[in-house]
C-alpha cells in the first residue's frame, strides 16, 4: 500500500533520517519503534504530509506521494500523539466543523456522525461538551476525527500512552478492529506490549535508520533467545562472575539475589548450568526457562553493544 525507500531528513546541519525504507501493507497493523530522538515523528509527519523531505521516494497505491500528496491524503487519516479540540463544542459540533472542511454536505456530515461516534462507543456523549471528555474519552474522539474521512491508511502517534490499563485495552481492541473494516495502520508508539497484542508487522528505528523491518513473528523468530531466570538464597554475584566466563552465556543481569542468563547454546547450556548448580553453595529459590520478549529484542537491536 505505502512504500517508504531511501528517506532521508535533514534540519540544517542534523540528519534524523539517514535512508530509511519500509513498507505498510493493506490490512495490516504496523508498529513503528525507536528511541526518542530516532526520527519517529519526523517520519510520521513526513507521511501525513505536515513536512517535507530531503530525497527517497514514497509510493502510496504505486502513486507518488509528492506528485499525488493533496489527492492521497484524503485517504489517509492521522490521530497526533497529543490532539487538540476547541472543547467549547460539543462532539457533534466539532464533527461538524471537521465535516465542513472537507467540502462534505450537511447531510453526509450528519450521517457520518452518528456512525463514527457509534463505532468508537461515543454516540450517547455526542450533545456534550468535549471540556467535560475523560482522557480516555478525548483518545476515542480523536480517533473518531481521524477516521472520519473514511481513510485507507491511520496514522496513529503513541495513541495509549496517556490512558489508564482499561482505557489502553479499549483502544487496542478497536485498533485491532479496523483491520476488519480493510484499514491499514501505522502505529508509533513505545509501549512495547501495546505492539505485540496488535501489530502484524514491526520496523524498528535506531539512529536514523531502520534496524529491521519484519512480521513480528518472524521478528521474534529471528532474534528469540532463551534465557534462564534464576532466584537465590543469598547475593549471587560470585555465581554471576562465574558464569561471565563460559562461552555459553552470552550475557547476565543480576539483580541482589536474581540472575537473567541469556545463553548462545541452549542444549549446552541445559546440562552445564545444572551441572553447576549442583556443586553451587548458595542455595537455589526457583529456576525458570523463557524466551526473549518484543521488549528485550528491541532493546538488544538498538543498544549499541548488541546486548540487552
Amino acid at each position: 500500500m505505502l512504500k517508504v525507500t531511501n528517506l532521508t531528513k535533514s534540519y540544517k546541519e542534523f540528519e534524523v533520517l539517514k535512508g530509511i525504507s519500509f513498507e505498510i501493507k493493506r490490512g495490516k497493523i504496523h508498529g513503528f519503534l525507536g528511541q526518542n530522538g530516532s526520527g519517529k515523528t519526523s517520519t510520521m509527519n513526513i507521511l501525513t504530509g505536515l513536512i517535507g523531505y530531503n530525497s527517497g521516494d514514497i509510493m502510496y497505491n504505486g502513486k507518488d506521494f509528492n506528485k499525488n500528496k493533496r489527492k492521497i491524503l484524503k485517504n489517509v487519516g492521522y490521530l497526533p500523539q497529543n490532539p487538540v479540540f476547541y472543547d467549547y463544542m460539543t462532539g457533534y459540533e466539532y464533527l461538524v466543523f471537521i465535516g465542513g472542511l472537507s467540502n462534505m454536505s450537511i447531510t453526509t456530515i450528519k450521517k457520518r456522525s452518528n456512525e463514527i461516534l457509534e463505532i468508537v462507543g461515543l454516540k450517547d456523549a455526542g450533545d456534550r461538551k468535549l471540556s467535560g471528555f475523560s482522557g480516555g474519552m478525548k483518545q476515542r474522539f480523536g480517533l473518531c476525527v481521524s477516521l472520519f474521512n473514511k481513510p485507507e491508511l491511520l496514522f496513529l502517534d503513541e495513541p495509549t500512552s496517556a490512558l489508564d490499563p482499561e482505557g489502553r485495552m479499549e483502544i487496542l481492541e478497536f485498533i485491532n478492529s479496523l483491520k476488519n473494516e480493510g484499514i491499514s495502520v501505522f502505529l508509533s508508539t513505545h509501549i512495547l506490549n501495546d505492539v505485540e497484542r496488535v501489530c502484524d508487522e514491526v520496523s524498528i528505528l535506531k539512529d536514523g535508520k531502520i534496524a529491521v523491518s519484519a512480521g513480528l513473528e518472524e521478528l521474534k523468530n529471528d532474534y528469540i533467545q532463551p534465557i534462564y531466570d534464576l532466584e537465590f538464597e543469598d547475593d549471587c554475584s560470585n555465581f554471576k562472575e562465574k558464569l561471565s566466563k563460559l562461552n555459553w552465556v552470552e550475557n547476565i543481569q543480576r539483580n541482589k539475589n536474581k540472575l537473567n542468563i541469556y545463553v548462545r547454546d541452549i542444549n549446552l547450556a541445559r546440562s552445564k548450568l545444572l551441572q553447576l548448580l549442583a556443586t553451587e553453595p548458595n542455595h537455589l529459590m526457583s529456576f525458570n526457562l523463557r524466551k526473549s520478549n518484543l521488549e528485550e529484542i528491541f532493546l538488544k537491536l538498538v543498544n549499541k553493544d548488541g546486548h540487552i
